[in-house]
């Protein structure tokens, strides 16, 4: 059964879902662009019926009462900075962490510069973050494959143009692969009032500071064979970024949507990560 939570930081509140009891152990799903926590749903319901406690929170930008207005206010160590916090304020000192899209993005990162607190890591579609920017410079694919980052991050117009004639430009992100109930709470979000530049501003925040280490704790990357966004060069690289336990599993046929398009394929292969370590 879902719970609605909220959950107190120094930065805000966050809205979240959760499943399971509440003395489980602790699975944190990060959603993300632009998603909400409910595209772990069906994880989050399997996770909890095998009595983990799984929580999804809507991170910042998405959750109302966590939207700064500037982009500068959506810097890594910000997004870090949350999931440590909502841990916290869960009473949660270990936690097995799972990150898809930008998510995934801020998984790496928590489990790179806080391995004490991240027994596993499950990340989704997204390559490591080193693996990425060395594919950026070195592999045409990869570098078509981001060129929407440009626009994205130097245009306001941007938002008009994802949500005109009722979305149009969002809904075809979606490559319709996810449920149309999920893409519809999604562009409700999306249009209230700032929520969508509030989601863009992780793109307009700028590049991290310092550089990213090798990931020592047991790690899972999932990616699918047709991902318009990350290519096979960095899902392959992702490898020599983490240095603890290494499961990569490649799905033939699905995108980049993989918590909603192959929902049971990604809830077994998680349960399996979990229950390995």
């Amino acid at each position: 059964m879902t719970e609605y939570l909220s959950i107190p930081t120094p930065a805000g509140s966050f809205d979240a879902i959760a499943a399971g009891p509440a003395d489980g152990r602790p699975v944190l799903l990060l959603h993300g662009f632009p998603e909400a926590a409910i595209e772990w749903e069906h994880q989050l319901a399997v996770l909890g019926a095998r009595e983990y406690r799984a929580v999804a929170p809507d991170q910042r930008g998405y959750s109302p009462g966590v939207r700064p207005e500037r982009p500068a206010e959506y810097a890594m160590e910000d997004l870090v900075g949350d999931v440590l916090a909502i841990a916290a304020e869960l009473g949660w000192h270990r936690f097995d962490l799972v990150g898809h899209d930008w998510g995934g993005a801020v998984a790496w990162w928590t489990a790179a510069e806080h391995p004490e607190r991240v027994r596993t890591l499950t990340a989704v579609s997204t390559p490591h973050p080193a693996a990425l920017a060395e594919a950026l410079r070195t592999d045409e694919d990869q570098q078509l494959r981001s060129g929407y980052l440009t626009e994205w991050r130097q245009t306001r117009v941007t938002e008009q143009r994802m949500l005109d004639n009722d979305g149009e430009a969002l809904r075809r992100m979606f490559e319709w692969r996810v449920p149309d109930s999920h893409v519809e709470e999604y562009l409700r979000r999306l249009f209230e009032p700032g929520a969508l530049t509030a989601a863009l501003n992780w793109y307009r925040a700028g590049r991290p500071d310092g550089r990213i280490d090798t990931v020592p704790v047991p790690t899972m990357y999932v990616w699918g064979t047709e991902d318009v966004a990350f290519g096979s060069t960095a899902a392959l690289a992702t490898e020599r970024w983490v240095t603890g336990p290494y499961r990569f599993e490649m799905l033939e046929d699905v995108t980049h949507w993989v918590p909603e398009e192959a929902a049971d394929a990604m809830a077994a292969l998680l349960l399996e990560h979990l229950r390995s370590t």
